[in-house]
């Protein structure tokens, strides 16, 4: 009976670590669906390359462990990987809308500064001020033109062409101004 009894323990025993050898199949496949549905999200990459980079570090660190059968390591990168890529997800789709908010104050005071800039110029040909008004006249529906080019990447959700126009048009109305300060200057002279 003693002898049944730890023949049944053994047996009992073998099975449990036979069970305990198994790969964690699910949680690695979960963790290369995340980790791959996180490279595909265009705003996690944008935004949030230290959280995918850390994702598909612990899906590496997987792979390694399950080829060495340490499957507890394993499923512990698995599950790091998942919450990676998650965490990259959530952090891009924050990011596009911090840079959509930047965007959208940047481009919104764009046409007031293009209105303002126009009048500058219309005052100095009003008062005859030495300047090429063909030039400045271009160089303003020019600045409105990108401005519509600014406005259509924002509706897009591209963020950072949207902003770089924007800056372009800025420094482009500013050259205008400073071209209509110093004819006003030479003028007074």
């Amino acid at each position: 009976m003693m002898k049944k009894l730890i023949y049944i323990c053994c047996v009992l025993l073998a099975f449990a670590l036979i069970g305990c050898a198994q790969p964690p199949l699910a949680e690695m496949e979960k963790a290369r669906e995340a980790v791959f549905k996180a490279e595909n999200d265009a705003y996690a990459v944008q935004y949030a390359g230290t959280a995918l980079s850390r994702a598909r570090e612990s899906l590496r660190k997987m792979q390694d462990e399950a080829d060495s059968k340490r499957y507890d390591s394993a499923k512990s990168h698995a599950l790091d990987a998942i919450s990676a890529a998650e965490k990259a997800i959530a952090d891009g789709r924050a990011g596009a809308q911090r840079a959509g908010g930047q965007t959208d104050a940047l481009i919104t005071t764009l046409r007031a500064e293009i209105d303002e800039t126009s009048r500058n110029v219309n005052g100095a040909r009003y008062n005859n001020l030495a300047l090429d008004y063909t030039a400045l006249d271009k160089a303003i529906s020019d600045a409105n033109t990108t401005t519509d080019q600014a406005e259509i990447d924002q509706a897009a959700g591209r963020f950072d062409q949207a902003q770089d126009r924007a800056r372009i048009v800025r420094s482009d109305l500013a050259d205008i101004n400073q071209k209509v300060a110093s004819a006003v200057t030479k003028r007074k002279k």
